[in-house]
């Protein structure tokens, strides 16, 4: 299954020598998430930025896109849900890194809700450690079963708004506890106040940790 979604190319005109790929939320595409990499092309203006719509049409909004399906919550369902849509994205940044010419230390991914599990999820199984994940306002499903899985310990930035109605605060803080006892650097920022949302203090975090 291929792959396809809006790019930015790198600020500075020049070839890229790193890639930012932006995973997008539930019923939504990849164009939802352009106005990030318009925000952080300034801290990696080498990077080209790449926003993949997801694989599949969304169950409840066919003219959008998800990772994988929310209609049965179980979290086996989930969890195969997040293998598949992992298994697609491997390949996609294989093909990425491939043409480029570019090794997996020049790839960060980045996430918000649905995109942000899926970006945990598919970077903490790439056989080759890659630059970083940046997760916002997601969850960690299936942590127990990483442990045996993992294939590599990428740093990770989890940004979470304590208001958050859609997918809960704690959420945060289960995901945090489960990659520190995979071994996984992270840092975990609470933003009081906010909903399900990524907010300008989110913006700058993550372009710092870019």
């Amino acid at each position: 299954m291929q792959l396809d979604g809006p790019r930015l190319a790198p600020l500075s005109g020049g070839k890229a020598l790193s890639l930012v790929v932006l995973l997008h939320g539930v019923a939504a595409n990849g164009g939802d998430l352009l106005d990030l990499a318009r925000a952080w092309r300034q801290f990696v203006p080498e990077a080209e930025f790449i926003a993949p719509n997801a694989p599949f049409r969304c169950d409840y909004a066919p003219e959008a896109r998800q990772w994988f399906s929310l209609q049965d919550r179980a979290p086996e369902k989930l969890l195969a849900g997040l293998r598949e849509a992992s298994a697609i994205l491997d390949r996609f940044f294989d093909e990425l890194l491939a043409s480029r010419g570019l090794g997996e230390s020049r790839l960060a991914l980045a996430g918000f809700s649905q995109g942000a599990a899926t970006a945990l999820h598919a970077g903490l199984h790439r056989q080759k450690q890659i630059a970083g994940i940046a997760a916002f306002s997601g969850a960690l499903p299936g942590a127990a079963q990483l442990m045996g899985e993992i294939a590599s310990k990428p740093p990770v930035l989890l940004v979470h708004g304590e208001a958050d109605t859609v997918v809960p605060f704690h959420a945060m803080a289960n995901a945090k506890a489960g990659l520190e006892a995979l071994g996984v650097k992270v840092r975990a920022v609470a933003r009081p106040g906010l909903g399900h949302a990524i907010d300008g203090a989110g913006i700058a975090l993550a372009g710092d940790f870019l």
